[in-house]
């Protein structure tokens, strides 16, 4: 069986990113189906290129993100939240690993 990137925490916390990219894919959408503005062809590339632009490289860096989460939680021990500071805090116990 192939081992998954993305776990469901590691998607868990790329949520934050994931909901620009939502934004921003309506925004493309909808300016490709909708004309609001009544804009020529010059003007119309110039705004789906600072649509798509953003887009693009959100993506990349979600994609780069999840990849540093997952491979550091796989080679790191991982503490409770808030505990990988505190003096004497003992790591969680993969469940994976027994």
């Amino acid at each position: 069986m192939a081992t998954k990137v993305f776990d469901r925490d590691t998607l868990l916390d790329l949520t934050v990113n994931f909901i620009p990219l939502f934004i921003l894919l309506f925004f493309l959408v909808g300016y490709f189906v909708y004309n609001p503005f009544k804009l020529g062809s010059t003007e119309r590339i110039l705004q789906y290129m600072l649509l798509a632009t953003p887009f693009v490289l959100l993506a990349i860096l979600t994609y780069l993100s999840g990849k540093a989460i997952a491979s550091t939680e796989k080679s790191s021990p991982v503490y409770m939240p808030g505990a990988a500071t505190v003096d004497g805090a003992e790591p969680i116990e993969d469940e994976h690993e027994e």
